[in-house]
């Protein structure tokens, strides 16, 4: 195997995914924002669950057993459905610091495996947590006399993104599932999916005529074919291979990528602020993954 394909699959996801961020803010003028996270993970769905049909001799990608379903339930709603929270924020909230803000999700993971998984935090890994939170700080910079503005409230939203996205995943980890990843991962889309439309259509959305808009339909087929069917496979193929804590780097290439696109497609600007909030929660990773990071020092030498 290439020394090369690892960091080459590595740098097309965080290409995939960075990306996604803008052509969700593209999308957003199209689209309300429910209803787009539905389309998005509808089109993912169809396509995994194909793959995986087709691909499979035996019935190993059809879900059985408590710890499967348990384990697409929790992914449907909180990993899948989870993120409606980042499409409703990014009406208000520029792609780049939607982005950055994703760099929190290692964090908080690790706080919900702390209640949820008996895991235990040393001093060091605590002081991680804490200086992630406060470069979260830095980049949402909430005003106590305006929680109820637009940008503020969008950036609290994408927060609660992260929060959910990180329980789905331990939820999961909880759950101890025996089924090919790729497979569950289409049904924890489909049954997010559903959710999505539920709450769309609760929320009184529509779809609107501009969904016959080339841009609203480029946008719709790079979310669900590109950034979520064909990354995920490669997410997985990244974490069979190499394990969870170098994915887990993707988190802070892919605002790189998302301020860059962010800059040339949609004129956007990110303060100094949220640069230096960014730089402070890495810090606070790099603490709480310290031996981790060891572990691939000594690896790579």
């Amino acid at each position: 195997m290439s020394r090369l394909r690892v960091p080459a699959l590595l740098v097309g996801l965080s290409l995939l995914w960075g990306v996604s961020f803008p052509a969700i803010s593209i999308g957003l003028g199209y689209l309300p924002p429910l209803l787009f996270a539905a389309f998005r993970y509808d089109v993912a769905a169809i396509l995994l669950l194909g793959y995986v049909g087709v691909t499979t001799d035996d019935r190993g990608w059809v879900p059985t057993g408590r710890n499967n379903v348990a384990a697409i339930a929790a992914g449907g709603v909180f990993l899948v459905a989870g993120n409606g929270l980042l499409f409703v924020g990014q009406q208000t909230v520029p792609s780049g610091i939607a982005a950055i803000l994703q760099a929190l999700v290692p964090i908080v993971t690790a706080l919900w495996a702390l209640v949820l998984l008996d895991e235990r935090l040393s001093a060091v890994g605590t002081l991680g947590v804490v200086v992630g939170f406060v470069g979260i700080g830095l980049i949402v910079r909430p005003d106590p006399g305006n929680l109820t503005g637009s940008d503020t409230l969008g950036r609290l939203l994408v927060v609660g993104q992260v929060v959910s996205v990180s329980l789905g995943g331990v939820l999961i980890q909880r759950a101890r599932p025996s089924m090919e990843r790729v497979a569950m991962t289409g049904w924890a889309m489909l049954v997010g999916g559903v959710v999505l439309h539920v709450f769309s259509f609760a929320g009184g959305e529509s779809v609107p005529t501009a969904l016959v808009d080339p841009i609203a339909i480029g946008a719709v087929v790079y979310l669900g074919v590109f950034s979520t069917a064909i990354a995920f496979v490669i997410y997985f193929t990244v974490l069979s291979e190499r394990g969870a804590f170098e994915v887990s780097l993707v988190t802070y290439l892919v605002p790189i990528v998302a301020t860059i696109a962010g800059v040339f497609l949609l004129g956007e600007s990110v303060g100094p602020l949220s640069v230096l909030g960014f730089v402070i929660v890495f810090v606070g990773f790099a603490l709480l993954k310290r031996h981790a990071i060891a572990d691939v020092i000594a690896a790579a030498g």
